[in-house]
């Protein structure tokens, strides 16, 4: 069954581009959004955190990070927390009291190439995490100017 197509003009919207992965490397990024988001098997729940990558060729591309925090597999929350112990030492915020307290403060994130198979090509996913000033337990320095209303990457 075909769909009525009159009134869109491809002219007037951005079209929707293929993204080769980025190399592999440390990034200087910071979590622009965060969810919870419910399992696939609706048995609890996952943090996710989106990393913007705000200098350099490749600013502006996003990494997801997913943290299984809410989840009958101890396991996968003990991976979870792990990895939010290193964000927040990352960032220098030892004690969040919600996801929002991760946005917006710099950090050094890993990427990492993933290979391809059989049915998707090669992806990034995220390897780890330091402070800005290179140490991954000190917290970071703060990065706003005095003054500044609007962080450098938002502007």
């Amino acid at each position: 069954m075909s769909m009525n197509l009159s009134g869109f003009d491809a002219n007037t919207v951005e079209p929707n581009t293929t993204y080769e992965p980025i190399p592999a490397g440390w990034y200087k990024a910071v979590f622009s959004q965060s969810e919870e988001k419910p399992t696939k098997a609706q048995t609890g729940s996952y943090l996710q955190l989106t990393a913007e990558i705000i200098e350099g060729e490749y600013q502006g591309r996003k990494l997801i990070e997913r943290l299984n925090l809410n989840n009958p597999n101890s396991t996968a929350v003990e991976i979870a927390q792990r990895t939010l112990s290193a964000i927040c030492r990352a960032i220098g915020v030892m004690t969040p009291r919600d996801s929002t307290d991760l946005h917006d403060k710099p950090f050094m994130v890993k990427v990492r190439v993933k290979p391809g198979d059989g049915n998707y090509g090669p992806s990034n996913e995220i390897g780890g995490y330091e402070a800005t000033n290179g140490s991954s337990a000190a917290p970071a320095p703060a990065q706003a100017s005095p003054g500044a209303a609007t962080p450098p990457w938002r502007r």
